[in-house]
């Protein structure tokens, strides 16, 4: 089994909204969270479910906590941030929106690095 990379997503601000959710915690809950992370880290992906590129991986304690996700290639998994049961659906259109960031940033920078490979190449 190969180990997957997770990361958190972090805005252009250079805030974490995973962080930030992960900080509000309780210790139990942060510790439920951490092992779910690491379970991410080792590949098992059997919590999660997928919709729109988005996953919603489900921790079954308390009041139903949920990390927001999306996989990008085989080896990465990017954290956008986690809620309950209580508040899904805004949640899940917050991690939504951060992954349509996420995306569209990505690409951004792959325009910037390809024209900085075009202009060396010209030289």
């Amino acid at each position: 089994m190969s180990i997957i990379k997770v990361q958190e997503y972090l805005q252009e601000d250079g805030s974490s909204p995973y962080q930030e959710w992960f900080n509000s915690l309780d210790t139990q809950a942060a510790a439920k969270v951490t092992v779910a992370k690491s379970r991410l880290e080792l590949g098992n992906t059997s919590n999660v479910k997928w919709f729109d590129g988005i996953g919603e991986y489900k921790i079954d304690w308390g009041p139903g906590y949920r990390i927001y996700l999306a996989q990008d290639g085989k080896q990465l998994i990017v954290l956008f941030g986690g809620g309950t049961k209580k508040n899904q659906q805004s949640d899940i259109n917050r991690a939504r929106e951060l992954y349509q960031e996420y995306k569209r940033r990505k690409k951004e920078i792959s325009k910037e690095q390809k024209f900085d490979n075009d202009s060396r190449e010209k030289r």
